[in-house]
């Protein structure tokens, strides 16, 4: 269900990982900070959360409260952090079951709705923007204990965890067991079972929220595809991000802007970007500005010569 090129990519890039491991203590430890960060700000964004990624980070680290925003907004990144850590105490456990996703969900709406949280709900509910309609909360236990029982045996191999851990997410979603909180719960019930694969954790990017909602309602749909290729890609973001932390520099995995890499081919930085933008060229955001690698444009035009 992965895209042949960018399964061979994160097939090389995981390989490249694993040859690193262990991974040194400190390195690990800032890697981890750091995406919590990410991961935290991202997924509270995509839902309606206005702090940005400095106050998020003030409001984590120094418990800084932001004027002029909400206690929920500030509660919802608390609750996110400890979610992370109960996700990362998880990954001890040999099998996940029902009561975990609970209290994931639990943790998100601590204090911010303490009677529904942990809790299914018990009314009917509609997705903003979608046509799709969620199952009536009546069905909604024996459909949970169904999806639960659905996800005991995790994959081994490679790309087959990262469509279990998409899979995961999007059968969360779909069933909407919460009234709130169901799209926090999903991405962080997804990296559990990447995090328990040996993947770091796949952040969904808050500039790529019309793009994932697209990705579900095509799922929703029976077309499972969309939603598997924007893990996927999240999935790929996220060992480029670890590999640029670990691996010695080099001429080949040092990243080079767009206008660099423009220089080193036929191509314009415009439409280096438009590849980027495709996922057809693998590329960082960084401050708002694509790079990429002088391996990966090699990699790139090889292709392109092969496909003539």
């Amino acid at each position: 269900m992965i895209p042949t090129p960018l399964a061979g990519r994160i097939l090389e890039k995981r390989r490249r990982l694993d040859a690193l491991r262990p991974i040194p203590k400190a390195a690990l430890e800032k890697l981890r900070e750091r995406f919590e960060l990410e991961w935290t700000y991202n997924s509270n964004a995509i839902e309606g959360n206005t702090l940005t990624l400095r106050e998020t980070m003030l409001v984590l680290k120094e418990g800084v409260t932001i004027g002029g925003k909400s206690l929920r907004e500030h509660l919802e990144v608390t609750n996110h952090k400890a979610a992370i850590d109960f996700v990362y105490d998880l990954l001890r456990k040999k099998r996940i079951n029902e009561r975990d996703v609970l209290e994931i969900h639990a943790l998100i709406l601590d204090r911010i709705d303490p009677h529904n949280a942990g809790f299914y709900r018990h009314e009917r509910v509609r997705i903003s923007g979608s046509d799709y309609s969620p199952p009536s909360p009546e069905k909604v236990p024996s459909l949970m204990r169904g999806f639960v029982k659905s996800f005991r045996k995790e994959p081994k191999q490679t790309l087959e965890a990262i469509e279990f851990s998409a899979a995961a997410h999007f059968a969360l979603v779909h069933i909407h067991p919460f009234i709130d909180g169901n799209g926090r719960t999903a991405r962080l019930l997804m990296n559990l079972f990447l995090l328990r694969s040996g993947f770091p954790p796949a952040v969904v990017l808050k500039t790529d929220r019309p793009r994932y909602y697209s990705a579900l309602d095509a799922g929703h749909k029976g077309d499972m595809r969309p939603f598997v290729e924007l893990v996927a890609r999240s999935v790929e973001r996220s060992l480029d991000l670890y590999l640029e932390v670990l691996e010695k520099p080099s001429k080949k995995t040092d990243l080079v802007s767009l206008a660099e890499a423009a220089r080193l081919t036929p191509y314009s930085q415009e439409y280096l970007s438009l590849l980027a933008r495709r996922g057809r060229l693998p590329a960082l955001k960084r401050r708002r500005a694509w790079v990429t690698t002088r391996k990966d444009i090699e990699e790139y035009l090889a292709s392109v010569d092969k496909g003539a």
